[in-house]
């Protein structure tokens, strides 16, 4: 039984079906940098349900709700949403005194581009993608917080042993109001250690990640990740609340699937 556990057949066929509506549990932990420039991470775990549907034009998964306006071989069209979570002032000692970076969500148009897909062919498949969305407060009845454009190229690959590779290139881009809640010290948070500062629109971090993930069962997955923050040509690297240049988080993550439709999703 153990020889069958271990060979590769036992270990590919382990990823399920993709079903159109699935219920599970995720739980999971991370260190990341607090934001991109920030000189202290903040630490976090927690664990969650979901749900994911895939229908031809809704789809709602890896936490975020899209719908797709336009779909062909190559391009693809949604809207959707995204989130990130905030972090307490006083947990960041450059921060202390200002307001807290509240719970955000992004909501806006995503333009995929489907550049080469060799998966059938053990190969890998690499991806575009070029979403502009507009940012608001969760933890200020959703205010608004400005607008980001974060294209991506993406490259995953599925080994033979059923392991998911994944890594990717982004560049943050905000307008001026993002980029305040990072970076402008308004004259009223000035201390003898922070001067005041005008924040600016333009580069906020370039971003690399990677991921590998692996269906151990049809009901159990895990996942771990690694990513890399720079601000290099950011546009307010100069800000008093910048005060290291790279920055980075890793996590680990299990998914546990309870209830799956017989139905597969339709792409």
């Amino acid at each position: 039984m153990l020889l069958s556990l271990l060979s590769t057949r036992a270990w590919a066929q382990a990823e399920p079906p993709t079903s159109r509506w699935e219920i599970g549990v995720v739980a999971g932990g991370a260190t990341q940098q607090a934001y991109p420039g920030a000189d202290e991470n903040t630490r976090g775990a927690r664990a969650v349900p979901y749900l994911i549907y895939r229908g031809d034009r809704v789809r709602l998964e890896r936490g975020r709700v899209s719908v797709r306006a336009l779909r062909g071989s190559t391009f693809e069209l949604d809207v959707g949403t995204s989130g990130a979570l905030g972090s307490s002032a006083s947990d960041v000692k450059a921060r202390e005194g200002m307001p807290d970076l509240g719970d955000l969500i992004e909501f806006g148009p995503r333009l995929t581009w489907n550049l080469a897909d060799r998966e059938d062919a053990g190969g890998g498949r690499w991806r575009l993608q070029l979403p502009l969305r507009g940012v608001f407060d969760l933890s200020d009845d959703l205010a608004f917080r400005g607008v980001t454009f974060e294209p991506e190229i993406e490259f995953s690959r599925r080994s033979s042993w059923g392991w998911r590779y994944r890594a990717s290139l982004s560049a943050i881009v905000g307008n001026e109001r993002f980029n305040d809640l990072y970076y402008e010290v308004a004259p009223a948070f000035v201390t003898p250690t922070r001067p005041a500062y005008d924040a600016k629109a333009g580069l906020v971090a370039w971003r690399l990640g990677t991921s590998v993930s692996r269906w151990l069962t049809p009901d159990w997955r895990v996942s771990v990740f690694a990513r890399l923050d720079h601000i290099a040509g950011a546009a307010n690297r100069d800000s008093p609340l910048v005060l290291r240049r790279s920055g980075g988080a890793v996590g680990i993550g299990v998914q546990w699937v309870f209830f799956r439709s017989a139905e597969t999703a339709p792409d």
